[in-house]
């Protein structure tokens, strides 16, 4: 794929991709799908709404179309392009195309980090109209039975210039999703990695008190999916103060005062 496309893949998981739920979001999203009503899921970094869309496109039977938007986005990267071939001109569907074509769930991940006139194109599909012009042929193309879409975007992370206007978060039933609570994120942790259950309690426990710092200036908290990856290195043989430096610490900050604060928090955890 050439770089000024969109990252994007097209799974269709053999196996359930394993998700513990912490409320009714998978009622909530059976519910969306069923009536065409278009799905925004919002939460920190790492609270495992990938993880959820992927387990929800597994359990209703739908390919999964996921597309990692960013700023060099644009329309006809979703929605597809003319491309000059040795025998002629010929076109091509975009990610989006192909999935209301062949009623996949498209997920946008981190939306927000979409340019504006970018995401304008998705208010057709996200409405009762559910269907995608594209300009560049003439077609006006009705979005398959079983296609949803599904955007994804961090409150927390949003800028002045980086929010959603209202005209677009209204067109969706959005799905609030948060980091579990901290006997539940135990579960997780030792689901994903293997890791042994005293491991995995001490790293929810270190993670709770990790995002206690935020108010200390900590722009981006521990999400499970670092906590997971910690778990997984002391599963490997790494020792765990080392692995939480490594998978937490370091990736989280590069101020020498909240690195300080994190490491001392890790070495209380694991004397």
């Amino acid at each position: 794929m050439s770089e000024d496309r969109p990252a994007y893949r097209i799974e269709r998981p053999a196996s359930e991709p394993w998700y513990l739920p912490a409320a009714n979001e998978v009622a909530v999203f059976e519910q969306c799908h069923a009536r065409g009503l278009a799905v925004m899921l919002k939460g920190p970094t790492g609270c495992g709404k990938t993880r959820f869309v992927e387990h929800m496109a597994w359990k209703l039977g739908r390919p999964l179309v996921t597309i990692a938007c960013h700023d060099d986005v644009t329309a006809s990267d979703l929605i597809g392009r003319f491309l000059i071939r040795h025998d002629g001109t010929v076109w091509q569907d975009g990610p989006l195309t192909r999935a209301a074509r062949t009623g996949a769930i498209c997920y946008l991940d981190e939306v927000v980090e979409a340019r504006q006139d970018t995401v304008v194109v998705l208010h057709a599909l996200s409405d009762y109209r559910r269907i995608l012009p594209i300009d560049k042929t003439g077609e006006t193309l009705q979005a398959a039975p079983g296609f949803l879409l599904v955007v994804s975007y961090n409150p927390g992370y949003q800028r002045m210039l980086k929010d959603l206007k209202p005209s677009t978060r209204q067109r969706f039933v959005a799905i609030d999703l948060d980091f579990p609570p901290e006997d539940r994120e135990a579960v997780i942790i030792e689901r994903e990695s293997g890791t042994d259950p005293a491991t995995a309690r001490a790293l929810a426990g270190l993670g709770r008190r990790l995002r206690e710092l935020k108010d200390r200036g900590l722009a981006e908290v521990p999400g499970t999916r670092l906590l997971i990856a910690a778990a997984v290195l002391v599963a490997s043989g790494i020792p765990p103060r080392e692995a939480c430096h490594a998978a937490v610490v370091s990736p989280l900050s590069d101020d020498p005062v909240l690195v300080g604060a994190m490491r001392d928090l890790v070495d209380a955890t694991f004397i």
